[in-house]
């Protein structure tokens, strides 16, 4: 999945002359978390964020009044508070890709450039859904790991085993297991309905099937690394 198939097009942006007051309003109204700041040629120049806002707005607050604050909020502009150096993607980006720019970065949302030209915004909600999605996260499914050693053959061997008792596999995510080198965790969502058979064929054929956290995973190494 890319970036361009989940971005959001309608965007919402203001000039960087626009004030605090009315950037907040707009926040507002609009029930969003960003703003994209772009100049009169519509292009891109900053960021600012309702966490960002909400900390300056609440900073004098305790040695002004009401309306000594109003009145000096209403002078300050966007582009005195604003991100400049933003974070962005194209729409080619892949939605794991973005995950990591966001983890890394520490930041909420992504502005999406094509080219020179401004395009969309995708944020963190948005990149949890798909992932979400992804691995099949769902009522209806059961979630089910096993422990397997890395090597070529392994998942089409857990499909083909799953296939051949006509249990369907809803999604399938690997990834190292800490402190195992050459260990992988095998996450499958299984319809619910078949959770049981599912655990049941996979036993019999000498996978060790955890469907609840456990503090010690020894047991359900390998027997090769146990």
């Amino acid at each position: 999945m890319y970036i361009g198939r989940i971005m959001h097009t309608d965007l919402i942006t203001v000039p960087p002359e626009a004030t605090l007051v009315e950037a907040r309003k707009l926040i507002e109204e609009k029930r969003i978390d960003h703003l994209l700041v772009v100049n009169d040629k519509g292009k891109l120049i900053g960021l600012l964020s309702d966490r960002d806002l909400r900390q300056y707005w609440a900073s004098p607050a305790t040695t002004l009044s009401a309306h000594e604050l109003g009145y000096l909020l209403d002078k300050i502009t966007v582009k005195m508070i604003m991100v400049k150096t933003v974070v962005t993607v194209t729409p080619e980006t892949t939605i794991e890709r973005a995950a990591y720019i966001m983890q890394t970065n520490n930041i909420n949302s992504l502005p999406v450039i094509e080219g020179d030209d401004l395009v969309g915004i995708v944020t963190s909600t948005d990149v949890m859904h798909v992932l979400l999605e992804a691995i099949g996260m769902s009522e209806e499914s059961v979630r089910i790991s096993v422990l397997v050693e890395d090597r070529i053959g392994t998942l089409a061997e857990i499909s083909a085993l799953l296939r051949d008792h006509a249990i369907n596999i809803k999604s399938m995510v690997t990834w190292p297991l800490r402190h195992h080198p050459g260990i992988y965790q095998v996450i499958l969502r299984i319809p619910g309905d078949d959770g049981a058979r599912a655990v049941a064929a996979l036993n019999r054929s000498n996978y060790k099937v955890m469907t609840h956290y456990v503090k010690d995973v020894t047991p359900y190494l390998p027997s090769t690394a146990a």
